[in-house]
């Protein structure tokens, strides 16, 4: 007898990252897999990102766990490339354990675990014959990769219900979608059960042809868009969010950012409002330090940080990328405005690393140069809360005898009420702009 084809899945070129930590594992030892069904999901500070198989075949080992950092080059696992689908000699040659093992194996990717008959009620083995008459057809699930056996999952969808067309017997993508359509030549279930709870128990959106309404697009995700949305998702998921509101006056402070500002162009680099509100910032953050903090994992305590990196949401043609700004309380004005401007340089070309998007304490979101009244960011987590800001406005301010044109920039101020309440938040809303009021403040 020959040996296995035996492969090792190595994880691909992830771009610059390096040492990304595994936080899912989609497989197991004894899975049959495609080509490009997902291994693993890897988390960096602000992206994550899916590793395909490069192989077909039965996954023999899984040479990581959670929690480990990977590279490019790293050995996830091991595939059988001949166990794609058993030959009829192996078929022949297959044990009543085998069989049982396999039945077993797929049953794990199609049900709960709670639903799995214990050993005791498998189908009795035969002492001869090929492994699939272990148990009778109809209680074997469909022949699927993971990503289609979570798709039936959210679908409510027994696979033994939809006719395969792909190679040797498996169930597409396409299979599934047309039998959710019903146009594989079976109707789709009048009333699907309700799908399983994922997570949070939020059962996902079910698909829709939206062709047959009219002409459609699909427009793929932007790589920035891909990785940021399950981040942004679970941070609005597992984050009860709380947004305050508030005005600052920053007419005398603007005057002298521009004075500043028309002294600068000369230099080469331009001086925002970003720079003061980052200082405001960290003002309040020190006088705050619950703000600058991040719940332990056990959600008991808390970890007071004592530097201050601000992190910058910068707008790029592929979406909106968060670089940090490093020791921004050891940082002038000046050497603030020049720093951001070439860290918006790099980000609108896509050259940030993953150093550059690590370690931020805060962050600010500025939408000051496209307009706006206010908004809700989402909390950066694992930070406690979000900075944005919007398009200045100058409004009548009463001054105690008459009304005077005053130039005021809303604060939008949201964060996680586990660890912030009301009193807090509007306290520090307003040390932010009472320092955003006098640019002397700023120096103190």
């Amino acid at each position: 007898m020959s040996a296995p084809a035996a492969t090792q899945v190595t994880v691909p070129n992830i771009g610059d990252f390096s040492d990304v930590p595994i936080i899912e594992i989609h497989v197991s030892p004894g899975d049959v897999i495609a080509v490009d069904d997902p291994l693993l999901t890897l988390e960096s500070d602000k992206a994550t990102m899916d590793v395909p198989s490069s192989h077909a075949g039965r996954v023999t080992e899984v040479l990581v766990s959670i929690g480990d950092p990977v590279s490019e080059g790293t050995v996830v696992a091991v595939i059988d490339d001949a166990a794609g689908e058993p030959s009829e000699d192996a078929a022949g040659a297959s044990t009543p354990a085998d069989a049982r093992a396999t039945a077993d194996a797929e049953v794990t990717q199609q049900e709960p675990e709670t639903e799995r008959p214990s050993n005791g009620s498998s189908a009795p083995a035969s002492s001869s014959g090929p492994a699939s008459s272990s148990a009778p057809a109809s209680e074997l699930p469909g022949h699927a990769g993971p990503s289609v056996r979570k798709l039936a999952r959210e679908f409510g969808i027994d696979l033994a219900q939809i006719t395969a067309s792909g190679p040797k017997g498996r169930i597409t993508k396409e299979d599934l979608l047309s039998f959710v359509r019903g146009g594989d030549g079976a109707s789709a279930p009048a009333a699907a059960p309700a799908p399983a709870a994922q997570g949070s128990g939020i059962p996902e959106i079910p698909a829709q042809d939206f062709s047959v309404f009219g002409p459609v697009e699909t427009q793929p995700l932007s790589r920035i868009t891909r990785i940021s949305g399950p981040f942004l998702h679970r941070s609005w998921l597992n984050v009860p969010h709380v947004t305050h509101n508030d005005d600052a006056d920053i007419t005398d402070t603007d005057r002298y950012r521009k004075e500043l500002d028309t002294a600068a162009k000369a230099e080469g680099y331009r001086v925002t409002l970003l720079a003061f509100l980052m200082k405001a910032s960290v003002s309040a953050l020190k006088a705050f330090p619950t703000v600058n903090a991040s719940l332990t994992p056990e959600k008991d305590a808390l970890i007071l940080k004592r530097y201050y990196h601000i992190g910058v949401a910068v707008d790029t043609p592929g979406g909106l990328v968060v670089p940090v700004i490093r020791d921004v309380d050891r940082k002038g004005l000046v050497d603030l405005s020049k720093e951001l401007g070439e860290v918006s340089a790099r980000a609108r070309d896509g050259k940030l690393t993953a150093d550059d998007m690590r370690g931020g304490t805060f962050t600010i979101s500025s939408l000051g140069g496209i307009g706006g009244t206010a908004f809700t960011p989402i909390v950066n987590a694992p930070e406690v809360a979000i900075l944005g800001v919007v398009r200045s406005k100058v409004s009548p301010v009463w001054n105690g005898s008459e009304f005077e044109p005053r130039t005021l920039l809303p604060l939008c101020f949201s964060y996680d009420h586990r660890v912030i309440d009301g009193a807090m938040a509007a306290r520090f809303t307003r040390h932010v702009a009472h320092t955003m009021g006098d640019e002397r403040r700023l120096l103190l």
